[in-house]
């Protein structure tokens, strides 16, 4: 989608909003709890959540279960292709729940090494609660993404069918695919453009390494992976080594920084000239981090879908908390400074940021998933 056909979209949204507010208001359902919803069916929801959140998340951490839902939302949804059915393939379902039901097909695509952990975590609970897993996939992630501390109030919407055939491989970007590869891949899965695949990747601040490098389990991609903010794109922007791309390092980048781990692809895109300005637009600007993520994260649960029939149920998923201490704010991590930064954007300087105190420190890894 392009950047003025989304402001457009977002004003007929917005119009729309205001318009049926009120008859969205008379028509909303009191559930048991006192909740209201927008309709009756999202009540069932709220035991999904009880359950989840004390026996998935661990009493609603953002842990490297909660890293791995919002993973695994982006590979389920991304792999659909209007191209490939436009040649008369099919072209997969989009945030159909495939990568579950069809786990043992698609969780052995390179692309999608590591997600068969969550996907057996998630299973028992969609088959106890009876919910489609293209609908569960959505909601753990939006749940998982509400344990973030600073992350935005998500958006969730119930209607989808179970899919009925596996995705085709290749449809999910890799860590080592080049720039003009991952931004025509998104393009083709929902008309997003560069600047959308920038947001995309703000789920990367809450994210660390699975499998990616067999050697290592759980190196966060920056220093706050326990917080939604825009520390990714700051560290991603300081001076790193490139791997050879080959073997365990394939699509991995040294990242300066003790205990961190950045993709390839994320190191690119942020010194790419049709993404660098997006890439550092975010430092520092909360609000439009939080705001240009609420809006993809939706968009991508919704590829293959049709919107105009789903439940909004977003009143069932929590708030998150606000970043602790003084934030939002962002920071060179000690021994950082200005003049480790590869300045990229040609239009704008780099924010002015101050320096953690004190000597560098290692990044603490992250446990993986039982079974990991």
């Amino acid at each position: 989608m392009a950047f003025k056909q989304l402001i457009a979209a977002l004003s007929v949204v917005l119009s729309l909003q205001a318009a049926q507010a009120a008859v969205v208001k008379s028509k909303r359902a009191a559930c048991s709890n006192g909740a209201s919803v927008s309709d009756e069916s999202c009540c069932a929801w709220f035991d999904v959540l009880d359950d989840i959140q004390q026996n998935l998340f661990n009493g609603a951490q953002c842990g490297a279960e909660a890293h791995e839902s919002i993973r695994l939302v982006f590979h389920d949804a991304i792999a659909i292709s209007p191209a490939l059915e436009a040649q008369g393939q099919f072209g997969g379902g989009g945030a159909d729940g495939s990568i579950m039901i069809f786990d043992s097909v698609e969780t052995a695509f390179q692309a999608n090494v590591g997600l068969d952990e969550i996907v057996q975590l998630q299973k028992p609970f969609v088959a106890k609660h009876n919910v489609t897993p293209g609908d569960f996939i959505a909601f753990a992630g939006a749940v998982a993404m509400s344990n973030c501390p600073g992350a935005p109030q998500m958006n969730f919407f119930t209607g989808r069918a179970p899919a009925t055939q596996a995705a085709p491989d290749g449809l999910v970007p890799e860590p080592f695919d080049d720039v003009t590869k991952i931004i025509n891949r998104v393009n083709d899965a929902g008309q997003f453009d560069e600047l959308e695949l920038v947001w995309m990747l703000s789920a990367h601040s809450v994210a660390a390494s699975n499998d990616i490098d067999p050697t290592v389990q759980g190196l966060p991609f920056d220093s706050t992976p326990g917080i939604f903010d825009s520390q990714f794109f700051v560290e991603s922007q300081l001076r790193g080594t490139l791997f050879p791309g080959s073997g365990g390092n394939q699509g991995e980048v040294e990242s300066g920084i003790p205990g961190e781990m950045r993709l390839q692809s994320d190191s690119l895109i942020a010194r790419d000239s049709r993404t660098a300005c997006e890439w550092q637009s975010f430092v520092n600007n909360q609000s439009k981090l939080t705001s240009d993520f609420q809006f993809i994260f939706l968009a991508l649960t919704q590829l293959g879908q049709n919107p105009d029939v789903m439940t909004d149920c977003s009143a069932v998923i929590p708030l998150s908390k606000p970043i602790p201490g003084n934030g939002p704010f962002s920071f060179f991590p000690a021994g950082t400074s200005i003049a480790d930064v590869e300045q990229a954007c040609a239009s704008t300087p780099f924010p002015s940021l101050t320096t953690l105190p004190g000597p560098a420190t290692s990044v603490a890894h992250i446990p993986p998933p039982p079974g990991a």
